[in-house]
């Protein structure tokens, strides 16, 4: 079993500060956990890199060009 690491001043402290703001932080944003090839992977870094994109970029831009591929949704 893994062993917690000593408390110092400046552990607590940040504990203390994510049990307080940890539904704050939850509502304000969320994480896509997903996993794709490692050499895919790299390909798309280096070309956000080479293009000075962010990950958060891509991702709303991928996002745009889905609704307008696929159109608003609709209810039936």
């Amino acid at each position: 079993m893994p062993r917690r690491k000593e408390d110092t001043p400046s552990r607590i402290v940040k504990r203390t500060y994510e049990e307080k703001h940890r539904d704050e932080r939850k509502e304000k944003s969320i994480m896509f956990g997903t996993s794709i090839d490692r050499e895919y992977g790299e390909e798309i870094n280096a070309f956000l890199k080479k293009h000075n994109i962010t990950k958060v970029e891509l991702i709303a831009e991928g996002y745009i060009a889905l609704q307008n591929k696929y159109g608003p949704k609709t209810t039936e």
